[in-house]
Parts: C-alpha cells; structure tokens; sequence
C-alpha cells in the first residue's frame, strides 16, 4: 500500500442532483481537500447530500498556483479530489495541467467515472456514434470559428461542439454555411433537467426551430453534426488533388498543401497524408 495519496477525478451530475453515484459521494466525504471549479456550484451538491468538506478553488485562473499545494497533500499521504460544476472534470474543464504535474511527480491519479454531457447527448442524438471527435467550443470570433468549421467541412466522422446560449444561433448559421443546410444534426439544451430540449434535425430546421423558441436560451448546450458523407465533396476533393498535382510541378509539397488548403476548405493535414501517399505511388 503507499504512503502517498491518490488524486481522484470526481465526475458529478450535468443537471440532475440524482445522478451522482454513490462511490462519487464516498470518495467527497474521504478525500482531505476538494478542488472545485466554483465552490459555491458545489457547495450546493454538498448542502443537499448533507457533506461537509474541505472546499477549495481550481480554476483557469489559478490552477497552476494550485498543483504545488495539491502535490504537497498527496506527499504527506492525504487523498485529494477534483471537481468541475458540472459532468465530468477536464472535458472542456480545467484540470489537464494537474493532472500532468500529479503523474510527472509519480503520484497515482484515479477517475470516479460519472455523467458527461458529451456521452450523454450522443447516446440520444440518432446520429452515428462508433466514430466521433469532440471538438469543444467553437472560437467566440466570427472569423476564428469559419476557419475551424473550413477545416471539419469533409470530416466524416460524427463532430460534437460545446456551444453557450449566447452563440449558439451564429454558430449554426456558420455550420450552414460550410456543411450545407440539410446536413443532419442534434442540439442538446438543459439535458437531465426540468426543461430539457433535444432538436434532431437537419442544420435549417434547427435554427428555424430556435428561432421560434419564445423563452431565453440558458445552459451550456451540445451540438452534435452528422459527419460528411457528400458524393459532391469528394468530387471537391478529387479537385483539391488534381490541383496539389499540378502546383507540386513548382513548390514542394508543404508550399502546394498550404495553398490549396486556403482556397478549398480541405484540411491540410488531409492532403498532406494523401499527397505523400501518391508522390510515394509514383515512384
């Protein structure tokens, strides 16, 4: 058995006070000191399961502060646990860089596995779940976010966003414009509370959908995207080829990539892998 303590990874619920298992509250009730986003989000789920606990913040702001005090309490052999305000910790959440620090040290680092807004809206969205990438929020700035959804046009895998209420009718007017209208699509709102909505539609019905909502938008939402599957883009892509063929005859591949990913939407490290993998063919 060691004599240093183990960090936990505490997931709590997204909404519901219900969800939280029981080894999650166990492990609240044990550890020395509890992390918390915001602690007074937590206090909350501490006040309604009658939990007293030693409260502390980790934050963007503070969390680098914070990992020597945290290494210090597992040294000495005391249990530390993390928590977000809501799901689980590190998904779009502070947390990665204690967590690195905690395992650099040699310290053991365990999950108390538990609700995840991304697992939950997938397994209700109707759209293939096999393969996905999560992608987080999307840039605040109009311009940052068409660069990144320039670059997701032809990915065929499932894409889940986080979105805020606040951005979340550009966000989908942008997904309009560089996946199509009728591209299939899920948005998750309130999920496991009271007033909790699911849109499962294409892009355009979605936004006439939020349009007519007469209520205030709040909560953190899910966007989910059915992945590329076009016959049309992969005639675009087939373009975007023929073109690095052609602009490789008077720049290196590097240069050829960069251009015709500025004019095509095609991501580079996609015509980077392909065109390695013809000029390798040609030889």
């Amino acid at each position: 058995m060691s004599d240093f303590g183990t960090l936990y990874i505490i997931a709590t619920p997204i909404g519901n006070l219900a969800d939280i298992s029981l080894r999650a509250l166990d492990t609240i009730k044990a550890v020395k000191v509890l992390y918390a986003e915001d602690t007074r989000v937590t206090q909350h789920l501490l006040d309604h399961y009658g939990i007293q606990a030693k409260l502390l913040s980790l934050h963007d702001f503070n969390e680098s502060k914070r990992i020597s005090s945290v290494i210090e309490h597992l040294q000495a052999g005391s249990d530390v646990g993390l928590v977000s305000d809501a799901g689980t910790p590190l998904i779009s959440d502070p947390g990665y860089k204690l967590v690195a620090s905690v395992q650099d040290a040699g310290l053991d680092v365990r999950a108390i596995p538990g609700p995840s807004a991304l697992t939950a809206a997938l397994s209700v969205c109707g759209i293939p779940t096999d393969r996905f990438v999560f992608e987080g929020f999307l840039p605040k700035s109009s311009n940052d976010r068409n660069k990144r959804l320039a670059m997701l046009r032809f990915e065929t895998r499932t894409i889940v966003f986080y979105e805020s209420p606040k951005r979340i009718e550009a966000s989908i007017q942008s997904c309009i414009e560089f996946m199509g209208a009728d591209r299939k699509a899920a948005l998750l709102r309130e999920m496991t509370k009271h007033y909790e909505q699911h849109f499962c539609a294409d892009l355009h019905t979605i936004k006439k959908q939020l349009a007519s909502q007469n209520e205030k938008l709040r909560g953190e939402m899910v966007l989910i995207l059915h992945g590329n599957d076009s016959q049309e883009d992969e005639v675009e892509f087939e373009k975007a080829m023929k073109l690095l063929v052609d602009l490789q005859q008077h720049m290196s591949l590097k240069e050829a990539v960069a251009i015709v990913a500025k004019h095509s939407g095609v991501r580079r490290n996609q015509l980077y892998s392909q065109g390695l993998k013809d000029n390798s063919n040609n030889q």
